[in-house]
Formats: structure tokens, C-alpha cells, sequence
């Protein structure tokens, strides 16, 4: 920004001090998230080490994995939205890994459903919830309507009815049958399988990657739709292409390890604090970094520290239920 523009708008130019502020900001906590790494796998250790490391190493690979999806799906939502108090839960996907966890343990049964191939299982998951949700945005913002925000209300309504009609079967499920369930539901890191966890990590890479390709032109559809299309960006094919990429992230992180729905908004709302910019150039890492961070020092702190064997989960709903009340309170939401 010129000096000469900077006057007539009233905006002061950046100093040197806030041009640095970002990259120290990811500097100090790339630090904070490998001391943290450091704890989780010593921190407590008894036994061989042979088995400790690797099996923390694989617990901890989850936590970064699962964390970095959560977090660059939400920026990507927030910066498609232009609202800082949504998150991708309102496209119904955690519903419907609910209703799907729900009919099959209802139909099949707990024993009968721990028996599938996990690796199936997933791949099955991840598809019927990237294809229900590439169908909502083709229907809904890919034809003649072109309506995020009828988009956003349907995913709602959606949501809501697959809420209900997961709980209308559990009303009627064995309890033992819905004991089952509710284990399944409650994200846990504490079992996370190799395969599962490479082929997330692969997703997630692909969906990080493109992320960070396209940084700039998520940057011009920050600034809404009509500066978007006025700086020539094709605003729809823009905004599905987003779309897709955040039902990737949030489906593979959600089949994996179960809905962590307010690990985002967390997260991402502490990101833009902390880095003082919305440039996605600062704001995708540093939000991973921070998701990361909270996800394994959280986990430290709770198992080796409390000695709690509560699912972190249950934690990160607390706060980030907390948080989303705040700012709703404070009219954040812009």
C-alpha cells in the first residue's frame, strides 16, 4: 500500500515490527509444537522404548495429521463464508458420519461391525461423505441458484434432520448396541491404525497442497464476491473447488479418529490472534501449527500430567463451545 493511498483510506502502513510479526509468530510455535512432541513421546514412558516411541510416534502422527486437517478446513471455510464463527460442521458431514455409525451398529451390530475390514470401512465412510457433499454444492451452488448462503442454510437443515433421524434410532437401539455406539462417536486418538492413518495423511497432504497454491487467490476471495469477481477471480468455480477440498479434509479426519467440531473454530480464531494478518500465506500454517500444538499438549497434559483417562474430544467441545459463545456475544461474526 502506498503512502499516498494509506492517507486518503486512514489505514497505516505496516512497520518493519508487524512485516515480522507472522513469521516469528510460526518460528516460536513450530518450537512450542516439537517441545511438545518431545513430552508426548517421553513424558511418563515406562517398559521398552522399542515399543513406547513407535507406538506414541503413530498416536502423535494422528494427532498432527487429524489437527492440520481440522484447521486448514476451517480457514478455507471462514475465507469462502467471510465469517469467523462458522465451520464446516454446518455442511452436515458430522451428522452424517453420526446417522452412518448409527444404522450400521443398529443393523449390523457392535461385534458384527468390528469385524468389517477397517480399511474398507473407511474408504466407505469417506466416500458416501464427499459424495453427499460434492452432490449439496453441485445442486445448491454449481446450477442456476449460485447461493452459498442457501447452500449454508440447507446444510443446516440437513444436519438437523440426520440428527434426528440417528436419534430415533438410538432411542430403539439395545443399550449394549448404543454403549457400542457412543464409543464410536467420541473422537479418541488412542487406537489409531497405521493404514488408516497413511491414507489420511495422504488426503490431507493433497488437500494442504492445493491450499497452498492457491494462498493468493483465497486472499482476493476473502474480500467477498464482488471484489473477487471485479479482480477477475471465477468466483464460483473458485469457491466449489474450496468446497470440495474442505469435504476432503473434514470427511478423512472425521472417519479416522470421529467429529471434533469446534477443534477448528479453536483454533483458527487463536491463529488470526496470534498472527495479527489474514494472509493465507501465515494463516494456513500458523493454524495447523496451533491446532497441533493444542491437540498434543493438550493430550500431555491430560493422561500424563491429571492422569485423566477423559477422550481430549471431550475437552476440545468444552472449550471451543466456550469460545464459539464468546464471539457470538461479542459480535465477531462479520
Amino acid at each position: 500500500m502506498s503512502a499516498d493511498l494509506a492517507a486518503r483510506t486512514g489505514t497505516a502502513l505496516p512497520t518493519a515490527r508487524t512485516r515480522r510479526r507472522p513469521g516469528l509468530v510460526l518460528v516460536v510455535l513450530a518450537v512450542l509444537v516439537l517441545a511438545a512432541a518431545a513430552a508426548f513421546l517421553t513424558v511418563g514412558a515406562t517398559g521398552s522404548w522399542s515399543f513406547v516411541l513407535p507406538f506414541r510416534a503413530t498416536k502423535l502422527a494422528g494427532l498432527a495429521v487429524v489437527g492440520t486437517a481440522v484447521a486448514v478446513a476451517t480457514v478455507l471455510f471462514q475465507t469462502v463464508t467471510a465469517n469467523r464463527i462458522l465451520t464446516p460442521s454446518l455442511l452436515g458431514m458430522d451428522a452424517m458420519f453420526t446417522l452412518v455409525q448409527t444404522v450400521l451398529v443398529f443393523v449390523l451390530g457392535g461385534a458384527a461391525l468390528a469385524a468389517l475390514p477397517a480399511t474398507g470401512m473407511f474408504l466407505a465412510q469417506v466416500a458416501v461423505m464427499v459424495g453427499c457433499a460434492v452432490a449439496l454444492f453441485g445442486w445448491l451452488f454449481g446450477g442456476q441458484r449460485r447461493s452459498l448462503h442457501l447452500l449454508l442454510l440447507v446444510g443446516v437443515v440437513l444436519g438437523t434432520l440426520l440428527r434426528s433421524a440417528s436419534g430415533m434410532l438410538q432411542r430403539i437401539m439395545d443399550p449394549n448396541e448404543f454403549a457400542v455406539l457412543t464409543n464410536r462417536l467420541f473422537a479418541s486418538f488412542n487406537a489409531i491404525d497405521d493404514t488408516l492413518l497413511g491414507i489420511t495423511a495422504a488426503l490431507v497432504a493433497a488437500g494442504c497442497a492445493f491450499a497452498w497454491h492457491r494462498r493468493h487467490v483465497l486472499d482476493v476471495l476473502a474480500l467477498g464476491r464482488e471484489c473477487a469477481t471485479g479482480l477477475g477471480v471465477p468466483y464460483r468455480r473458485a469457491v466449489l473447488e474450496v468446497l470440495v477440498v474442505v469435504a476432503v479434509l473434514v470427511s478423512a479426519s472425521t472417519a479416522l479418529v470421529g467429529p471434533v467440531t469446534f477443534l477448528g473454530l479453536l483454533v483458527a480464531n487463536v491463529a488470526y490472534v496470534v498472527l495479527g494478518t489474514h494472509q493465507h500465506r501465515w494463516v494456513l500454517p500458523g493454524a495447523a501449527l496451533v491446532s497441533t500444538l493444542f491437540l498434543v499438549a493438550g493430550q500431555v497434559v491430560l493422561e500424563r500430567v491429571l492422569g485423566f483417562d477423559t477422550s481430549l474430544g471431550v475437552v476440545v467441545e468444552l472449550v471451543g463451545g466456550v469460545l464459539f459463545l464468546v464471539l457470538l456475544v461479542r459480535g465477531a461474526a462479520r
